[in-house]
């Protein structure tokens, strides 16, 4: 099919009819479970049957139910009409090809409540010319993706809560049954995602059900939020059975209630931006898993921004009362991290920094240090580049997702950056998505990235990181320890508060 100007993709699903914009092939839309709807809500996905008619991928599909206003405000833009009957997936693939291509995977960010695989930033044809195929996935939000109730525990079979996480999961088998049709090579995929999408990338990283569906991670700004215990889960979930007028209530009255009747739910009933331990899917707390290095082997990038503290304002995080907590908290003094960060002046400023790195950016070397253990490679990478026009704007460096639009190289096809974004801008976006393009490629046959800095991975024995953006400038370096002394202290923190067994 390649170079033909209507793309058809003979897979065993049945034939695909995609579009051909320039160099790149696209299909949007396609299908890659039944319909999780009536009798299939918060069950895990089931697989497609075969059918003999041609099938039009050339529109997004509809996105899990959400707060519009919301996902516009701060998820990257309009996520489209709702539907429960979410589950489809959107290709990108490089018209001419000789050979099979890597694969990278795109799980989308928004707390697990919003966004969707077709948002203006992820547009995966800028990276598709790097000679890899981009695949973005839909999946349940909110309540329809992670949801616990007695009623439904109680149905004969495996016990599952996180059915957003079985979404992925099931994306991540039809990738590999059928990707070489797209010209993707199912032997190299990468499994990508930032914030919520990257909190997914943990979890399937040490999931039973997801060993062997990918061989590469790229972990953005995954946060070490600890996971929702069970118990909490199971009690939630009778508490909102109960808000929506439904006591005691059956499988089958739960599956009865209108699928738009969750996104509006305010607190105490709505979702935490975790997964629910204790299921098929996740049987062990990611965080545990990562503290005695259980996850799957395969090379891993991890990262953070610098100004990550950004998104707290949207989880009610009052960031100088975490200062005051830390006043309280004998075993983990307030003396201890002013010597940490000298010259920080200010609860509200040191409480940013503080927040930004408990919940980001020690997560990176909690995850750098479980692939030493096990022989894998890791590169760390801190990104600290802002649009020239908005360095006064944004005085505390890269906020919550700024790093996305480099990555796929949209910067200049998304609202409002297209707008002002500068020559400079254009180019430096092109240099990040050029490292990432090469870790597809190349992370499995050796320990160096090729870029404008050769970016070595941190192996055993190393704790390497990629500055991206050298506060704000279009800059790379490669700089040793970082922050070591604040993230040692942060991981015994986070052990601190997980129960290990």
């Amino acid at each position: 099919m390649e170079n033909s100007s209507t793309p058809v993709a003979q897979t065993r699903q049945g034939n695909i009819i995609g579009l051909a914009e320039d160099d790149v092939h696209v299909w949007r839309g396609i299908p890659y479970a039944q319909p999780p709807v009536g009798a299939l809500r918060w069950r895990a996905p089931q697989p497609l049957e075969k059918t003999h008619t041609p099938y039009v991928a050339d529109a997004y599909s509809a996105s899990s139910w959400q707060n519009s206003d919301y996902c516009r405000e701060l998820g990257g833009g309009d996520p489209g009409r709702f539907s429960e009957d979410c589950l489809y997936l959107n290709i990108w693939s490089p018209a001419a090809r000789t050979e099979p291509l890597p694969v990278m995977v795109w799980l989308h960010g928004g707390g697990f409540t919003i966004g969707a695989g077709g948002l203006p930033p992820y547009n995966g044809s800028a990276l598709a010319r790097r000679d890899v195929v981009i695949v973005t996935v839909n999946y349940r939000l909110g309540h329809l993706g992670f949801f616990a109730h007695p009623a439904l525990e109680a149905e004969a079979g495996e016990t599952f809560y996180n059915f957003a996480l079985l979404d992925q999961i099931a994306a991540l088998r039809w990738v590999k049954e059928h990707i070489h049709a797209f010209g993707g090579d199912a032997g190299n995929v990468t499994l990508f995602g930032e914030s919520a999408g990257a909190r997914s990338v943990l979890s399937l990283l040490v999931s039973p059900l997801a060993k062997d569906l990918f061989h590469k991670a790229i972990i953005q700004s995954g946060y070490s939020l600890p996971d929702t215990a069970r118990e909490h889960a199971l009690a939630k979930g009778e508490a909102v059975a109960t808000h929506l007028g439904l006591e005691n209530a059956t499988a089958e009255q739960l599956r009865d209630l209108p699928a738009d009747a969750f996104w509006k739910l305010v607190a105490p009933h709505t979702i935490a931006p975790a997964p629910i331990v204790g299921d098929a899917v996740l049987p062990q707390p990611m965080l545990d898993m990562f503290f005695h290095a259980r996850q799957h082997p395969m090379p891993v990038m991890i990262g953070s921004n610098s100004d990550e503290a950004s998104v707290m304002a949207v989880f009610g995080v009052d960031l100088a009362g975490q200062i005051q907590k830390l006043r309280r908290e004998r075993r983990f003094g307030l003396g201890l991290i002013k010597l940490l960060y000298p010259g920080v002046k200010g609860d509200v400023e040191l409480g940013r920094q503080v927040c930004r790195d408990m919940a980001f950016t020690t997560m990176g070397y909690v995850v750098m240090q479980a692939q030493q253990r096990l022989n894998q490679p890791c590169w760390r990478y801190w990104f600290d580049y802002v649009a020239e026009a908005e360095h006064d704007t944004y005085p505390h460096g890269a906020w919550h997702g700024n790093e996305v639009p480099y990555v796929f190289d949209t910067l200049g096809q998304i609202s409002p950056a297209k707008e002002y974004v500068t020559a400079n801008d254009l180019a430096f976006a092109a240099q990040v998505a050029d490292y990432w393009a090469s870790f597809a490629r190349k992370a499995h046959e050796c320990e160096v990235l090729s870029g404008p800095v050769r970016w070595a991975a941190s192996v055993r024995g190393r704790d390497r990181l990629l500055r991206i953006g050298l506060n704000k400038y279009a800059g790379f370096k490669l700089v040793n320890r970082f922050m070591r002394a604040r993230m040692a202290l942060f991981k015994r923190v986070m052990r601190h508060h997980v129960t290990l067994d």
